[in-house]
């Protein structure tokens, strides 16, 4: 370990100047929208039989045709036939079949809805699956730290959030010799005793005997208690009202949320829906569906029922002043800029101006081919005086060897390319299928589909390691929802998803495809002999769903069963439906990630959080660019140039004073620091000293041997290799399918590493290093400079700092010379400046 490196004058000044200066711009408050109308939401009510009640909202709409909160002056609702329906307060009560039209009137404002009254003369029925199981979730008696434990509570327990109906409902009357219920009176059930608090309960009260809730399960068990039946509807999907409205801060909104069901019924369930907020900074939301905005920006407000989701975006412009005029005179390259200025001017957002020259040229080669551009190549882009000259620039690095190993490395974290987890000889194959496939611009679906139907020996087909780091069926299918599809079903291996929508039995429909890949040989990383595992398919087997004892027909995620008894390798079928171009939740995971790559924020934050709760930050841009990706007939390449050559790419890092608050919107590029491979060769590249990276194999650790010399950090084909510096500074273990495997948080130990460690001091003090060259070539002090900034920062350094560092150097004595170059480098390897790609 190097002593600590001197703080010297060239040093302090780096680190003062090394930091990015935000630009000025001036701006004021800018004045709310116009309303024009107002709007009656639902526009159409249907409500069936007389316990039927609906709940409407009277919304303002803008200028633009856009929900912009609700009408909070007073306003008269009538109904034009009170026969048929009633108004009380904001809620629409049924009194006899028929229609009647309620009209809400504001001034000389007035919009109404049509409601339509059935089953009014029919006694009315509660049913266990649609009134008394939200009853519950409502009130989290099905919860995880409640009866919906894996253990219940008090020998009480209920499947959590509902996800098992037909359990429930022997639990609750069956059970413990029917106990809970009290058929003769209700009120004596202990069903209803304990969560009143009539009886000690270490619940507590979970409602009153004057609420809607006790009224339900009181009179369910005056019925009889009727058990859920086959013929009863089943919720379809969720819808909440508005879906978007244009909000500012401090105002609030009421959200009505609608259940659609198979017999085609609407209900009102408002009331037992679960609401949660994506992104509490913008808007929060009570337990009635009650949002209040909070800050700037957009937000999302999930609507959970029944295992349904339903997304209410809100957005708050910010408050200040932008001119119209810069919108329409922003660069428009392609459809990415036309939804991101679309976005950006909803929010009142400007866009930051382009970058220059230099900072593009090497914010494209990192993002692209994760090395930095040579000092040649800098200079001949900045003086070329060409308009297609970034255009061509991109055309170059989609074509270049780096780009191969650079996506080859980022495919590799994603499929777990590791050696701790198969064997040394898989690994390399493993590898080597990626590498060639990236070579081709295999498309994506393609390579994916070769992927999962992979099978033959572990060495000659290297896809079949796939199946060698997950070898059982539930594993497996884990492991493509999270890898294909962004989207984390382990939940749903137990229960219901309690988040989302996916339920136990889609679980293992899905993974049943998995049910009949079977290996000889063994492929991991303990055993003798020469690891080749082969894989193959079984005609015959299946996955038991344990909460049925039966197997579940193999069935995709929301998609079509298969027979179950054909014979033929499940996973072709498999294979089809998730490379589909209907499937959207295959196109827009990879289009996430790709973005991720290039913006450094993901459309969806975390980029494989891909789950209906978690919204995009800009919904339409994701479907467009996934769209897009469908029709370059996924083709990589193809999406990575229209990112490249889009307006929103090529912005300033700089934060304009009205945009330096926003992290989400693509008003700016976002520096961030170069992730850990890439930060290790640059190191390598710009010292001209590579790092030597061994190679371990088991069973014997102590045999060694070494990557050819100059092989680079991103051409390493296990993760396994030891590296401090890489370890350090967070590089993807591989060890499950996850983005937050690879971190780019900045830690103690990371700066110390830069200040003490041996990675930069031992390339700078290496007789081969870029020091003895630069000093061998007799170059002036200002030349010296300009080559040390330009092989770093690809760009020139500033008047000031060539005036202070040109100064400094003068007054080095010859004999220590080398010791002021040296630290004249470590200043800029540990600045902010280098690390950062912005």
């Amino acid at each position: 370990m190097f002593p600590a490196r001197r703080v010297t004058r060239f040093t302090l000044f780096l680190i003062l100047t090394g930091l990015l200066t935000p630009g000025l711009h001036s701006g004021s408050l800018r004045a709310a929208d116009a309303v024009e109308k107002t709007v009656l939401l639902p526009e159409t009510i249907h409500l069936s039989g007389k316990e039927a009640r609906h709940g409407v909202s009277v919304q303002k709409i803008n200028q633009d045709n856009e929900i912009a909160g609700p009408v909070t002056a007073e306003s008269q609702l009538v109904s034009s036939n009170p026969a048929v329906v009633k108004i009380d307060s904001q809620t629409v009560v049924p009194v006899g079949n028929g229609t009647a039209i309620v009209t809400a009137t504001l001034g000389k404002l007035k919009t109404s809805s049509q409601v339509t009254v059935t089953g009014i003369d029919k006694p009315h029925q509660w049913s266990f699956r649609n009134d008394v199981q939200p009853v519950l979730t409502k009130a989290a008696c099905n919860s995880g730290p409640c009866h919906g434990a894996l253990a219940g509570k008090g020998g009480f327990r209920l499947s959590l959030k509902a996800y098992d109906v037909k359990g429930d409902f022997h639990t609750i009357v069956k059970q413990s010799r029917g106990r809970r219920i009290e058929l003769s009176d209700p009120a004596r059930s202990l069903f209803l005793i304990k969560p009143t608090g009539a009886v000690p309960h270490k619940g507590g009260v979970r409602f009153e005997t004057d609420s809607p809730e006790y009224r339900i399960l009181s009179e369910w068990i005056a019925q009889g208690a009727p058990a859920p039946a086959e013929t009863d509807p089943v919720i379809e999907r969720l819808e909440v009202l508005p879906a978007r409205s244009i909000l500012t801060k401090g105002q609030t909104q009421n959200l009505l949320v609608q259940a659609h069901y198979s017999d085609q019924s609407v209900r009102d369930v408002t009331q037992w829906t679960a609401f949660s907020s994506v992104n509490e900074s913008v808007a929060s939301v009570d337990a009635l569906g009650t949002v209040k905005v909070t800050g700037f920006g957009e937000g999302a407000i999930v609507c959970n029922f029944s295992s349904k989701i339903a997304i209410s975006k809100i957005t708050s412009p910010y408050e200040q002043k932008i001119d119209p005029a810069l919108y329409a005179q922003s660069p428009k390259y392609n459809f990415i800029d036309e939804l991101v200025i679309k976005q950006l001017k909803r929010l009142n957002l400007p866009p930051s101006p382009q970058s220059n020259d230099a900072d593009f040229i090497r914010r494209a080669f990192i993002d692209t081919i994760g090395t930095l551009p040579k000092p040649e190549e800098v200079k001949a882009f900045v003086t070329d005086n060409s308009s297609e000259k970034r255009n061509k620039l991109i055309d170059q690095l989609l074509d270049r060897p780096e780009f191969v190993d650079y996506w080859t490395y980022k495919w590799s974290d994603l499929l777990l390319v590791n050696g701790a987890l198969i064997r040394p000889q898989a690994v390399k194959a493993y590898h080597e299928w990626i590498h060639s496939h990236v070579k081709q611009n295999t498309p994506w679906d393609q390579m994916v589909r070769e992927l999962i139907t992979a099978q033959g020996s572990s060495v000659e087909n290297g896809a079949t390691n796939f199946y060698a780091i997950h070898q059982d069926p539930e594993s497996m299918t884990e492991n493509v929802s999270q890898a294909f599809l962004g989207l984390a079903i382990g939940c749903a291996k137990c229960h219901n998803h309690p988040l989302e929508k996916w339920t136990n039995n889609q679980y293992y429909a899905m993974a049943n495809f998995f049910s009949r890949v079977r290996a000889k040989g063994w492929g991991g990383s303990k055993s003798s002999g020469d690891g080749i595992r082969t894989l193959f398919v079984a005609t015959e087997g299946d996955l038991v769903q344990p909460l049925t004892g039966k197997p579940q027909p193999p069935t995709p995620l929301d998609g079509t069963p298969i027979d179950i008894n054909a014979p033929e390798d499940r996973r072709v079928y498999l294979a089809n439906w998730l490379t589909s171009k209907e499937n959207h939740l295959f196109s827009r995971s990879i289009t996430n990630r790709i973005w991720a790559n290039f913006f450094g924020v993901g459309l969806v934050e975390s980029v494989d959080d891909m789950r209906e709760s978690n919204p995009a930050s800009n919904e339409e841009l994701l479907a467009a660019t996934s769209d897009y990706l469908v029709q370059q007939q996924f083709d990589l390449k193809a999406l990575m140039k229209a990112i490249l050559q889009s307006a929103a790419y090529q912005r300033s890092s700089q934060p304009l004073p009205e945009n330096k608050d926003e992290k989400r919107f693509y008003s700016r590029y976002y520096p961030r620091r170069m992730m850990a491979e890439v930060l290790l060769d640059a190191i390598s590249q710009v010292t001209d000293v590579p790092d030597e990276f061994t190679k371990y194999f088991e069973p014997n650790p102590q045999k060694t041997d070494f990557y050819p010399k100059g092989t680079r950090a991103i051409q390493l084909y296990d993760s396994s290799v030891i590296s401090y510096f890489l370890k350090t500074f967070g590089r993807n273990e591989r060890m499950i399918t996850c983005e937050c495997e690879r971190t780019e948080e900045p830690t103690m130990v990371q700066v110390l590493h830069l200040s003490n460690g041996d990675t930069i001091n031992n390339k700078l003090k290496a007789k081969e290093s870029r020091v003895t060259e630069l000093l061998d070539a007799q170059k002036s002090d200002k030349e010296l400079i300009a080559d040390i900034y330009m092989l770093c920062l690809s760009r020139k350094p500033t008047k000031k700092e060539e005036t202070e560092l040109t100064k400094l150097l003068a007054e080095t004595p010859q004999a220590e010379k080398r010791q002021a170059v040296e630290d004249l480098f470590w200043g800029i390897l540990s600045s902010r400046e280098f690390l950062f790609n912005h």
